[in-house]
């Protein structure tokens, strides 16, 4: 975005722009673990807007600055109007298609800032592939002794946590070693310190511009907030995944409406780039705050019975962490934070974006079946839902349609409609809902294209399209469940029982109480959403806690 805006947006204005979002959310977010700062598609939105405008002589700020001026009103509108209430609609079909676009954004930012490294030079090009793929090899294998049972728990989790950052301050130095000094390597400019990279204020002179320029934002506000209303709100929904057992409701309309504040202060007032969710940071924060603990799965058979797993017991949800990771970035701004931050070579920071497109894939939920689509059957565990579809082409076929889907997205952004790019994402919505099941029997759709939140966090929206809850109610005790070993033994009335009924509660008085039946209304029991789906009854019995 710097070197396609011709120096418009630099570290100061992407710093600012991420403590202005994540002071403004953890504070008075109703979901504050959603992490907001400048992601991959507002760049691709900032430079074609540039592209597109400076031709025509206008001031570039000031008409950024109508756009967001606009936005903010139609984003107020969305949330008077309760129009996030259509999430109800958006499952994990166009989120993992969504994130799988973002993911390939990043890769594509890594790579173009490694092309532009031969102009110091052949040896300082290559050298900066060389540390670019340093950099993701060495981050990668830190998240796998993460995942892996080497050294004890809390070695991984530090080698896990902090492996990424400590990789980036050892390359920083590397290049500096040996004969690598001698090398001119392209590192990442900075400005003065609190002032913004061009010679101007931070408050923008949105009054200088034609009237007519002023309205030819409104089609431009409509795109962008087409994108934050779902860039945002999938990253919000992803945070708050079935995987991760929240206690604490979700607030899509007001966090829209607080969107709309710091996308009109943001760009609009102090011509930073807008802020919003990011992915795959936001679901990543939410894990760093998971508690898990131990259980061991019954189902398997053979050599791998009794093989123990660790699930998530609990997150702990809280405004503290996004609040200090503001306050810390704010610190970055300062004079010798910044020259410490220039010192940082290309080549690392090109390594950073492919470890963030890396792990975004990685956990993706297209990555997840083209890997079990090129598994050896015979060593594929019956515990996979996607197993238990009937007719296996039907997954080839989804997967394709996501690919299709991401294709589509892609491409348009690699030419001079890419401004349009949201549109295409916003699609993705419809074809699930109303298009997909024409192909797909329910069943399959069940599994190969979950809910992206559970009932609990969706309750506020209406709940989940098409979702049965007496049905997820009765899948929790034990009826019709196809696959016991997703039974999960907790019960914690000091850390979860008083949420878990209160979840429970709420699902009554939405849907109806149910009375009898596994001791339903007879049993301190509670829900906890699940990545099929799906909800879980938890037992008193504990096993070890983490």
């Amino acid at each position: 975005m710097f070197t396609k805006t011709d120096s418009s947006y630099g570290v100061n204005e992407v710093l600012l722009a991420s403590v202005l979002g994540s002071v403004v959310f953890a504070i008075f977010a109703c979901q504050p673990l959603v992490i907001v700062g400048v992601t991959g598609p507002i760049t691709v939105f900032n430079y074609t807007v540039y592209d597109i405008i400076t031709p025509r002589g206008t001031d570039y700020f000031a008409f950024m600055c109508w756009i967001g001026l606009w936005s903010l009103v139609m984003h107020w509108g969305l949330a008077i109007t309760n129009a996030c209430n259509a999430l109800t609609y958006v499952t994990r079909f166009s989120c993992d298609i969504f994130g799988f676009y973002v993911a390939f954004i990043y890769l594509q930012k890594g790579i173009q800032v490694l092309t532009r490294q031969w102009a110091s030079g052949d040896a300082g090009a290559y050298l900066s592939i060389t540390i670019a793929l340093l950099v993701l090899i060495v981050a990668y294998i830190c998240g796998v002794i993460g995942g892996s049972s080497l050294f004890q728990r809390y070695v991984r989790k530090f080698i896990e946590d902090y492996g990424t950052p400590l990789t980036i301050i050892f390359f920083t130095g590397f290049v500096h070693i040996g004969r690598m000094r001698s090398v001119e390597l392209e590192t990442l400019p900075t400005s003065k310190a609190f002032y913004p990279t061009q010679d101007r204020g931070w408050l923008i002179h949105f009054w200088d511009i034609d009237v007519g320029d002023a309205f030819l934002a409104i089609p431009f506000a409509v795109l962008l907030t087409v994108l934050f209303y779902f860039d945002h709100n999938v990253s919000s929904l992803i945070a708050q995944g079935t995987e991760f057992p929240l206690r604490k409701p979700a607030g899509f309309h007001w966090d829209i409406f607080l969107l709309g504040l710091t996308t009109g202060i943001g760009e609009g007032l102090l011509g930073i780039p807008f802020p919003n969710g990011l992915i795959p940071q936001a679901p990543f924060h939410t894990n760093a705050l998971c508690v898990t603990r131990q259980v061991s799965n019954e189902s398997e058979t053979g050599d791998a019975k009794g093989h123990t797993t660790r699930v998530v017991d609990h997150v702990v949800e809280q405004r503290v962490s996004n609040l200090a990771q503001g306050i810390l970035t704010l610190g970055t701004m300062s004079g010798p934070l910044l020259t410490v931050l220039h010192l940082i070579p290309n080549g690392v920071l090109a390594g950073l974006f492919f470890v963030m497109g890396v792990q975004a894939l990685e956990g993706n939920g297209i990555t997840l079946k083209m890997v079990y689509l090129a598994k050896d059957r015979s060593l594929t565990g019956a515990s996979d839902p996607l197993s238990r579809i009937q007719r296996k082409q039907v997954v080839w076929y989804f997967v394709a349609l996501e690919l299709f889907g991401f294709g589509a997205t892609f491409a348009i952004t690699q030419t001079i409609a890419a401004i349009g790019f949201p549109i295409i994402i916003l699609l993705l919505i419809p074809v699930r809902t109303f298009l997909l099941p024409k192909y797909f029997t329910s069943e399959e759709l069940s599994i190969l294209d979950a809910p992206t939140a559970s009932p609990f966090t969706m309750e506020s929206v209406g709940g989940n399209f098409g979702q049965d809850v007496d049905a997820l109610l009765r899948h929790s005790n034990g009826v019709d469940r196809p696959d016991s070993s997703d039974r999960l033994d907790v019960q914690d009335s000091t850390e979860r029982g008083e949420a878990g009924t209160e979840r429970v509660d709420s699902l009554h008085r939405r849907y109806g109480r149910r009375s009898g039946g596994n001791g339903v209304d007879g049993e301190n029991f509670e829900l906890q959403p699940q990545p099929a789906g799906g909800l879980r009854n938890r037992s008193k019995s504990r096993n070890a806690q983490s």
